[in-house]
């Protein structure tokens, strides 16, 4: 027996570090976790996105597959070996709607086809502006990918992956993702 993956994903802004924070909680016998990873790829990779490191945006693909098979290699798969549940704040899902803004999908899902599947994806569905809103509300530096049109596109290209990983045969649950934290929590639980 082995625990359950579960990956939460959305447009920045829609949730996801709150409710992984909720879910830990609640279930605090959980792994939690989030992509970019602390390890070394995604370390390199949190410091591009701040702009604090002049990484090319064509770069960015292979570094999230790197940080991905570290991360489930040092983290996620020795956890579900040990039957413990495993949830992480974004996973291949974000970088097919993410990435495909930089390089061709089936480039993305290429670099991407070998890694285990999510037991269940949970996508926090919100509108780009509402999603902008929150993210200017936080007061937080505004990284790489959060402009209002980064966002619609991104939005379209979560879309499109979702449709893509359901027709593979993934489990994936779209939450509404508007209201309050306990609300969207609520409807994560039910």
């Amino acid at each position: 027996m082995s625990g359950h993956f579960i990956a939460i994903e959305g447009l920045d802004g829609c949730g996801s570090t709150t409710q992984i924070r909720l879910l830990g909680e609640r279930f605090p016998h959980w792994h939690r976790t989030a992509e970019p990873s602390q390890g070394p790829a995604g370390l390199l990779i949190r410091e591009a996105l701040r702009g604090d490191n002049p990484l090319p945006d064509s770069v960015l693909p292979y570094l999230f597959a790197a940080d991905r098979k570290d991360h489930l290699e040092r983290e996620i798969e020795p956890a579900l070996a040990q039957d413990i549940h495993v949830v992480t704040d974004r996973y291949y899902a974000s970088s097919m709607a993410y990435q495909a803004l930089i390089a061709p999908l089936n480039r993305i899902v290429t670099l991407n086809q070998d890694f285990r599947s999510p037991d269940l994806t949970i996508f926090l569905d919100i509108a780009p502006e509402q999603a902008l809103e929150r993210i200017v509300a936080r007061g937080q530096a505004i990284e790489r990918f959060e402009t209002l049109e980064h966002l619609r596109e991104i939005a379209a290209g979560f879309g499109v992956a979702l449709a893509l990983l359901a027709e593979q045969g993934e489990r994936i649950e779209v939450i509404d993702a508007t209201g309050t934290q306990e609300t969207v929590h609520a409807r994560i639980i039910e």
